[in-house]
């Protein structure tokens, strides 16, 4: 049986907790939260130990992986900690809050025999590792754009208190929804060469961006976007929006289902000229133990499976998630040089049109 402890016990600990918890070879071992509350409930209906402190955590139990599930600002230390004592890693996404750190945690990482997994969720959701595999395997030719797209109604009005208001702990749309959409494209085409056109808007926070997009520049030629926005309340669930355009045809794709449209028929995949869907329910399976969708269950299902066998190659690793961490900087610093150039040319427009109503005053 692996040992699992656990730091983080809000909406995604409890998730995961859920499900690890009914996995045949996983022992819940013990759980580290900051809130009393929270504390209080585990050692009442699920009756195990429980700390405040992480760090007493690692050192008063026996375990053998850990499960990190803290605003984004504490994943560094975390996960040293862990990786101090040997132990395998589960940590949500974002993997850090700078590119620096990302790559400071690799590198403290090295070569130790240890699994490490980032939880970008869509990566195991069985219609985009289908639209993967189809692209690999060149079903619409050579690849030549990409969009991604997130909406969600996760901000409806400003709120200034918890972590999602807080860029300093990982909040903002660019890192709580923008990084599954970057990471979904990374996945499927790989990482761009550059970002450009950046933009980050408040549609109704005071200390955060609501909005993000930008434009991605591959070295062979290809182009991609993303577009997010999880102040759209046209949206009553999360919703992630794949579309794909080569030579040979196109791909579009939710969590649901995705259709193809080729321009010759490829027979040996069951395709069809023109449109062909594909619902999930056509080709998927079922998990052991289903809470908010397959691919929750099929992530830590891997992550056992990694520990199990001592494979630490991994489709969702601390250096694949580095990727993401690396453009959500680019695109932060891109949106800034988008704003200096906007302020200045606001400023320019306003002196011009100065300049113009005193040459008529004095005509």
């Amino acid at each position: 049986m692996l040992r699992f402890g656990f730091v983080g016990f809000g909406r995604m600990g409890i998730t995961h907790l859920s499900i690890l918890n009914t996995h045949p070879s996983v022992k819940v071992a013990a759980v580290c939260d900051q809130s009393s509350t929270m504390l209080k409930l585990v050692g009442k209906h699920i009756n195990l130990p429980t700390y405040t402190d992480y760090r007493k955590m690692l050192d008063g139990t026996k375990l053998d992986c850990l499960v990190v599930s803290t605003p984004t600002d504490s994943h560094g230390e975390v996960i040293k900690a862990a990786i101090d004592r040997d132990l395998h890693v589960f940590v949500e996404k974002p993997f850090t809050l700078t590119a620096a750190e990302g790559r400071d945690v690799v590198a403290y990482l090295g070569n130790k025999p240890l699994v490490n997994q980032v939880g970008y969720v869509n990566r195991f959701n069985e219609v985009f590792m289908e639209v993967r595999r189809l692209l690999h395997a060149g079903i619409i030719g050579d690849l030549k754009n990409i969009s991604s797209e997130m909406y969600s109604a996760t901000v409806l009005k400003d709120t200034k208190s918890g972590w999602r208001s807080k860029k300093k702990l990982g909040g903002g749309c660019l890192y709580e929804c923008a990084s599954h959409c970057i990471d979904l494209a990374v996945y499927l085409a790989g990482k761009p060469a550059r970002v450009a056109g950046s933009i980050m808007q408040s549609i109704y926070s005071s200390e955060v961006e609501d909005f993000v997009s930008s434009t991605f520049i591959y070295d062979n030629g290809a182009s991609g976007a993303i577009a997010v926005n999880w102040s759209d309340e046209a949206y009553r669930k999360p919703a992630n929006i794949v579309k794909v355009f080569g030579t040979g045809g196109r791909i579009v794709a939710d969590k649901h289902a995705f259709k193809v449209y080729l321009k010759k028929a490829d027979e040996a995949n069951g395709f069809g000229k023109g449109w062909t869907t594909r619902y999930i329910t056509d080709f998927g399976e079922s998990v052991y133990f289903y809470l908010r969708g397959n691919e929750f269950t099929r992530q830590l299902n891997y992550f056992v499976d990694c520990v199990e066998r001592g494979a630490t190659e991994n489709v969702s690793s601390f250096a694949e998630a580095l990727k993401t961490d690396i453009i959500m900087e680019e695109i932060t610093q891109d949106a800034s040089r988008s704003l200096d150039i906007s302020e200045s040319e606001a400023i320019l427009r306003k002196d011009r049109g100065q300049r113009s109503r005193w040459t008529k005053l004095f005509k």
